[in-house]
């Protein structure tokens, strides 16, 4: 009786042992950044702002100290239209937009044909007021660029996925997380994907969220227009579609067996 005991004893020990293990590997396989230390700096792969593509919509308003001058650069409002190189279309609230060709141009008032793909806002805006200013056409020309269609989407194993709008020049990927309200606890920090269409080809990037060094060295770490974050699901979730999850290899069938030994040890003793 005492060897029975003794070996159910050292058993229950192994078990409660490999649950306190398996606990400790969880937690490392859910902390983001955990290489990170306080100071350290870290620099992202470029590029860091959104560049305008193809079938993107724009809105550039023109302002200058003469209203009536700088009318003549800004669209009326339009019913909308489909299709790649139409000029533009009512974005609502007074804003006209521009549909970006698929040459990556845009038909812009008295200047005309206006290259725009690849270019940032920022820059889109620094070229048209070059052009009104080197024409004399506007002398103190405000000009402002925004994104109307732009967007990513998120999906997989986070709280809200779906699809985003980028309402910014630089969105990372942590940004993206954040607006889906973060991972679920069955998410795979270690194996978030980006799909991004690069061309006629989809590229896809492997992201390891719990590793800073990795994470920020990506070239998929800041997002772009139409890029695809999915989230896989880890071996927790997709046991939970075998038999309730209760399998040998779950915590929680472990944590069943050393119930029952605790109980039939408890119940020999008597």
């Amino acid at each position: 009786m005492n060897r029975i005991l003794t070996h159910l004893g050292t058993f229950l020990t192994l078990v409660l042992a490999m649950t306190a293990l398996s606990s400790c590997n969880v937690s490392k396989k859910i902390v983001y950044v955990q290489d990170l230390e306080d100071g350290t700096n870290l620099i992202a792969q470029l590029p860091h702002t959104v560049k305008v593509k193809p079938g993107d919509k724009i809105s550039i308003i023109v302002k200058s100290k003469d209203p009536k001058l700088s009318e003549l650069f800004n669209l009326s409002n339009v019913s909308y239209r489909l299709g790649y190189g139409e000029s533009a279309f009512t974005g609502g609230q007074g804003v006209s937009v521009y549909s970006v060709s698929k040459e990556g141009t845009i038909d812009f008032p008295v200047l005309g044909t206006v290259a725009v793909a690849g270019m940032s806002r920022e820059e889109i805006s620094k070229l048209i007021k070059t052009k009104l200013t080197s024409a004399n056409l506007v002398n103190d020309p405000v000009v402002t660029v925004e994104f109307h269609n732009l967007s990513f989407s998120v999906l997989g194993e986070v709280k809200n996925p779906g699809q985003y709008f980028i309402d910014r020049d630089r969105v990372s990927v942590l940004d993206a997380l954040s607006k889906a309200g973060d991972l679920t606890i069955y998410g795979q920090r270690q194996n978030v994907l980006v799909m991004r269409q690069e061309g006629d080809e989809m590229t896809s990037y492997k992201l390891d969220l719990t590793s800073a060094d990795s994470l920020y060295a990506s070239p998929a770490f800041f997002l772009q227009q139409n890029d695809i974050v999915y989230v896989l699901p880890n071996d927790n979730r997709a046991r939970q579609s075998t038999v309730n999850g209760n399998t040998f290899l779950t915590g929680s069938f472990w944590m069943s067996v050393a119930s029952l030994l605790t109980t039939i040890v408890v119940l020999i003793r008597k």
